[in-house]
C-alpha cells in the first residue's frame, strides 16, 4: 500500500518477531510480487536450498515419489526470519510499524482502532489483518463466527540440527537441506531444514480428537506425539525425540498486492469502490480474490485426503504410481495477482459501482466528513 502511493502506519501485537514455529513456504507466484517489492534476494538467502523433496511412506520411508521444490511451496524459509525481513523492508520505504501495539477495538463510525495503553488512532481506512482470531471479523460480519474445525490438527517443532548428529539413523537429515514428507492413513509429517543443516522443524498433521484450548501457543504433549508416531519409519521417532498446502503465506501476499491495487486504482476518493459490504452481495476486493483463495484452499485439502487415504487397504508390494501421492500446485504459480487485478478492474468496479449508487453495498470502515 507504501508502494500505491498510501500512508501506512501498522501497529503490531508482538513486541518482537521471535524464532518459534515453523517454516513457510513462498511460491513464485508470492515471489513474483516480493521482487516487485524488493525482498526477493533477501529471502532466498535465508530459505532451504534443495532442489527436491521426498515422499515417502509411513511406516518404513520407501521413497514413493520425488518432486521439485518449487512444486510444493517454493522457497521454504523460518517465519521468524521472513517476518524480520518484512520488518526491515518496509521500515526502509518509510512505513511506521509499532511493535508491542496490542488493539483492543474498533470503532467503525471513526472508524479508528482503540490500542491497549489507551491510545486511539483515526485514519481513512482501517485494514484489520488479524487472523484467524480476529476481534475485527465480529465489527465487520455483525455477529461472532467463530472458526470451524477441519477435523485435524498438527503439531509443529523446531530445534537444533546438533541434536541429531549423534543419531546415526538421522544424520542424513543435516549433512544437507533437505525436505521430506511421510505420508500414511489419516496422517502425513513435513521435515525440512535450513541454515545448511543447522536447523530442523517438522510438522505433523493428524485426525483432531481432542477438546484443546484455543491459543496461539499452546505447548504439546510430546507423549501424545510418541503415540502418533509408534508405528513410523525409526528416523521419524528419532527426530521427534530429540524435540499446512504450503500455501497459506503466499495468498497472503497475493491478498496484500490485490488490496494494494484496489485501493490504487479506486484513489481516495472512491475507496468505497474498492471495499464494499454486505453478507453475500458485490464487494469488489472480495470479488477478485474470494474465488482463487477458496480454490487454494480446497487444493490443499484435497491433497490432505490424497496423502491420508491411497495407501489404505493397498498391498505394501504393490508399487504405486508416483503421480498419485505428488503435489498439484503448479497451476497457481503463473498467476500475477496485480496484473490479475488491474485487467479485472474495469468490470468489478463497475458492478460495485453501479450497486453502490442504488444503495444494495455500503462502504466500509470510511472516515464520513
Amino acid at each position: 500500500m507504501n508502494a500505491a502511493g498510501f500512508h501506512v502506519q501498522v501497529f503490531e501485537k508482538v513486541h518482537n518477531f521471535a524464532r518459534l514455529g515453523d517454516s513457510l513456504g513462498l511460491g513464485e507466484n508470492a515471489l513474483r510480487l516480493l521482487k516487485r517489492w524488493g525482498l526477493y534476494e533477501q529471502l532466498i538467502a535465508i530459505g532451504n536450498k534443495s532442489e527436491m523433496m521426498q515422499i515417502r511412506r509411513w511406516d518404513d520411508g520407501k521413497i514413493l515419489a520425488q518432486q521439485p521444490l518449487m512444486d510444493m511451496a517454493g522457497y521454504i524459509g523460518h517465519r521468524g526470519d521472513y517476518h524480520e525481513e518484512f520488518l526491515k523492508r518496509v521500515r526502509e520505504v518509510g512505513v511506521e510499524v509499532r511493535m508491542g501495539c496490542n488493539v483492543v477495538a474498533y470503532d467503525e463510525e471513526g472508524p479508528s482502532v482503540r490500542l491497549g495503553n489507551g491510545e486511539v488512532h483515526e485514519a481513512d481506512l482501517i485494514v484489520a489483518a488479524d487472523g484467524i482470531k480476529s476481534l475485527a471479523r465480529e465489527v465487520v460480519l455483525g455477529f461472532e463466527d467463530k472458526p470451524k474445525s477441519s477435523g485435524y490438527a498438527c503439531y509443529r517443532a523446531f530445534f537444533k540440527g546438533a541434536y541429531l548428529k549423534d543419531l546415526p539413523l538421522c544424520r542424513g537429515f543435516i549433512e544437507q537441506e533437505c525436505v521430506n514428507i511421510w505420508i500414511g492413513n489419516d496422517i502425513h509429517l513435513v521435515q525440512n531444514t535450513l541454515r545448511d543443516g543447522d536447523e530442523v522443524n517438522w510438522i505433523i498433521t493428524h485426525k483432531d480428537t481432542e477438546d484443546i484450548k484455543e491459543s496461539w501457543f499452546l505447548p504439546g504433549d510430546m507423549e501424545a506425539v510418541r503415540k502418533l508416531v509408534l508405528d513410523c519409519d525409526p528416523r521419524i521417532k528419532a527426530v521427534v525425540d530429540a524435540t499446512k498446502n504450503a500455501q497459506g503465506a503466499s495468498q497472503a501476499i497475493e491478498s496484500a498486492a490485490v488490496l494494494a491495487m484496489c485501493l490504487k486504482l479506486a484513489g481516495k476518493e472512491r475507496i468505497p469502490l474498492a471495499l464494499c459490504t454486505e453478507i453475500f452481495k458485490t464487494r469488489t476486493y472480495e470479488k477478485l480474490r474470494f474465488e482463487r483463495v477458496r480454490l487454494s484452499q480446497l487444493n490443499g485439502e484435497e491433497l490432505r485426503d490424497r496423502w491420508h487415504s491411497v495407501l489404505k487397504d493397498l498391498d505394501r508390494n504393490v508399487e504405486i504410481d508416483p503421480e498419485d501421492v505428488k503435489i498439484r500446485n503448479r497451476w497457481l504459480y503463473p498467476f500475477d495477482a496485480e496484473e490479475d487485478t488491474i485487467q479485472r478492474w474495469p468490470e468489478v468496479s463497475a458492478m460495485a459501482e453501479k450497486e453502490l449508487s442504488e444503495g444494495k453495498i455500503r462502504p466500509l470502515f470510511m472516515k464520513t466528513e
